[in-house]
């Protein structure tokens, strides 16, 4: 007899189906999983067995066989551990197999027989629901599940609370859909109002905002470059449904869903500057997604520009392009979805007072030359804003704070973008940042003052075809703030301002 019941494998944040076969015949006891598995479930044989000897459970006398199919892919992890117990029990005739046959299972069991929380419950509940199959799953991974869709999810603390289920001599409670906090570094946004001066990087701010525009800023420490990054993310509208769901698929992949709840505000990432390659861009032994894909719809905050590695960096050039990041490795591929807003910010140079003359080094300018040319300059290109943030003077220091605060500013944010989705919503991504091709040249044609203006400047600054099209993207944004149907003269003066 063979026993089958469904689990599931991930390929980037998508669950693909896997069919745990459990076979027992004649011969010497043994007890074998083939079907390219790696170690966490290799071990698997151990964690059942403890399991089964802790509820009362002994193994027959006989080979049992675990086929993990289709056998070509790689499978990791330790969520085979459920639907292997479940395929066992099939086949010792404990719980009806074809009643199991109607169920996506995953889940990590304990020695205890208790069901440990594994990554990737909602990728595999909306597998679940895709093929009409319900979900059985640990209980402390089983809010997550709920947002999958209209789908039975059995929710279990332990493997003999499952088991007196489909006995009928326990019921267990459908979870509850609910909804995470906001994924910020600190636990808290900074609000507008609390940075005094700035006014120019705050309307820089607004235009980022509003447009989905990455930005570099340049200024000596302490000016607030740090603070007006982390007010970003409260100028942003809450996540859209789809867009919910695919930020918390990724977090669910990466293990980072504490509350095991619905991501409805944009993710905040700020990595240090000594992270990784791998650790930006995604990878590892399971494949896991990187920072990139964890800013996901949100805001990548990279502090001290010029400190990360030259690889690192050059890393972010593909994925600002398409959206997308491909991490191959040998054994394995995985594709994440990495729609980011880059938020960046540098001293000027290493000493970090260049231009100040009481203050700068004795290696001026030679020292300034040297560290921003560590930014390279097809990376510079994908910048759309680019902007100095000076030290703050003891007037504005000392002087009472008269700035908007985030919210109002957020209210002409959200304006502007209901704009752009109403004239871009037939394609993928509506914000002015990402739209191009023929469409750009439809909605950002400037007037013939606006023409003449782009064409010197085109020649003075030197500007690549890309470096082009981003100043028409953030004059198309001004105009939206301003409720402007066309491009004019003085909207292209602005976004020219911030090519510095």
């Amino acid at each position: 007899m063979i026993s089958k019941i469904s689990t599931v494998t991930f390929q980037g944040i998508q669950a693909e189906e896997v069919t745990v076969e459990v076979q027992m015949s004649p011969g010497l006891p043994a007890f074998n999983i083939v079907g390219l598995p790696d170690k966490a479930v290799g071990e698997s044989r151990e964690r059942v067995r403890a399991s089964f000897h802790h509820l009362g459970l002994s193994l027959p006398p006989k080979r049992i066989t675990v086929n993990l199919a289709p056998a070509d892919i790689q499978k990791e992890g330790s969520h085979y551990d459920l639907p292997i117990a479940l395929g066992l029990m099939a086949a010792m005739e404990v719980l009806d197999g074809v009643q199991l046959s109607q169920y996506t299972a995953l889940g990590e069991l304990g020695l205890d027989g208790r069901l440990a929380a594994v990554v990737g419950v909602l990728p595999a509940a909306m597998n679940a629901a895709m093929h009409n199959r319900g979900l059985i799953c640990p209980q402390i991974s089983s809010r997550e599940a709920a947002w999958a869709g209209d789908l039975e999810i059995l929710a279990a603390p332990d493997l003999l609370s499952l088991i007196n289920h489909f006995k009928g001599t326990q019921v267990l409670s459908p979870p509850v859909a609910e909804l995470a906090p906001a994924l910020l570094s600190n636990g808290q946004t900074v609000d507008l109002k609390d940075i005094k001066g700035q006014y120019l990087a705050k309307r820089a701010l607004e235009i980022a905002a509003a447009g989905g525009h990455n930005i570099l800023m340049l200024g000596p420490p302490g000016a607030g470059k740090s603070m007006l990054a982390r007010c970003l993310p409260s100028l942003l509208p809450p996540l859209e449904p789809t867009e919910a769901l695919e930020v918390t698929m990724i977090h669910s992949l990466a293990g980072l869903l504490p509350e095991s709840g619905l991501i409805y505000q944009r993710p905040f990432r700020d990595p240090h500057h000594s992270a990784s390659l791998v650790s930006l861009v995604g990878g590892g032994n399971r494949v896991k997604p990187g920072e990139i894909s964890l800013a996901h719809q949100g805001v990548l905050f990279l502090d001290e520009l010029p400190e990360f590695s030259r690889p690192t960096l050059e890393s972010l050039r593909q994925p600002l392009e398409t959206g997308k990041i491909v991490v191959a490795r040998a054994n394995n591929h995985a594709t994440y979805p990495a729609r980011i807003q880059l938020v960046a910010a540098m001293n000027p140079c290493r000493c970090g007072y260049f231009g100040d003359l009481e203050r700068q080094c004795h290696r001026a300018p030679v020292c300034a030359n040297d560290y921003q040319n560590k930014i390279s300059g097809p990376l510079l290109d994908r910048f759309d804003l680019l902007f100095h943030v000076p030290p703050l003077s003891a007037h504005e220091l000392l002087g009472d704070n008269e700035a908007e605060s985030s919210q109002v500013v957020a209210d002409r944010v959200s304006q502007a973008r209901k704009r752009q989705q109403q004239r871009n919503q037939n394609m993928y991504s509506w914000l002015n940042a990402t739209i191009d091709g023929e469409h750009l040249k439809q909605i950002a044609e400037p007037d013939h003052e606006g023409k003449v203006l782009l064409g010197k400047a085109v020649e003075k600054m030197r500007l690549s075809a890309r470096g082009y099209h981003r100043i028409l993207r953030v004059s198309r944004t001004i105009a939206d703030l301003e409720e402007c149907e066309s491009i004019q003269r003085h909207h292209i003066t602005e976004a020219l301002g911030y090519r510095q």
